[in-house]
């Protein structure tokens, strides 16, 4: 059994069942027939923690956490498979993460900057998830590479776009976001965020072959 530990879920039951019903809907929709066992971890420091005890017992398991900041150009060059978001999490102030011994950067997948990212990638999907009074003018052009921008600017997007909203409350992460993050389209959001592209191949790699 492949494990998928996954960054989010806050401190309840309910939110970890959410978390974790998003990205299953997410990785089906994205045409993976055989999905891992998703665990929502909560804070992305249990994320880590949860992902190395798992490999301390042998466990297949895969690490998909936010970058939080732009990923150095370094850190990305070549074929995806090469790509080195653990060095990322090294010199990010705040994780300063180590490998795993023996743990292939395939292992480690990161949503850049944050999992609300992938939502600009569709807008379609956030206007019918909000409905009436959304104003998708207060999101980022469609055309402005969705990892260029900052986590703060992401989720100020959403706060504007969603808050003259007459059937939803303004986006909370809490009340919205893993309900959106089963209706978005993979496709969109691969097209548009090449670490998505590399979370989805990786993973397509490992369960579907």
């Amino acid at each position: 059994m492949v494990k998928l530990y996954v960054e989010g879920g806050g401190d309840t039951a309910e939110l970890k069942a959410a978390c974790r019903e998003g990205f299953t809907a997410f990785i089906s929709q994205a045409g993976i027939k055989n999905r891992p066992r998703v665990v929502a971890c909560g804070s992305r420091r249990n994320t880590y923690e949860s992902f190395c005890t798992a490999i301390e017992n042998g466990e297949e398991a895969i690490l998909l956490v936010d970058s939080e900041d732009v990923v150095n150009t370094q850190h990305q060059h070549g074929l995806s498979d090469t790509w080195q978001p653990w060095a990322h999490l090294k010199v990010r102030i705040g994780d300063e993460w180590d490998k795993p011994a023996g743990v292939a950067e395939t292992r480690c997948h990161l949503m850049v900057q944050v999992m609300e990212s992938w939502f600009l990638a569709d807008q379609n999907a956030l206007k019918a998830f909000f409905g009436q009074g959304f104003r998708e003018n207060a999101l980022p052009a469609a055309n402005n590479p969705i990892e260029g921008i900052s986590k703060q600017q992401v989720y100020d997007a959403l706060a504007q776009a969603t808050e003259d909203c007459k059937t939803k409350a303004t986006y909370g992460k809490a009340a919205h976001s893993f309900k959106l993050l089963a209706k978005v389209d993979p496709a969109k959001v691969t097209q548009a965020s090449p670490w998505a592209k590399r979370f989805v191949d990786e993973l397509r790699k490992k369960m579907d072959t």
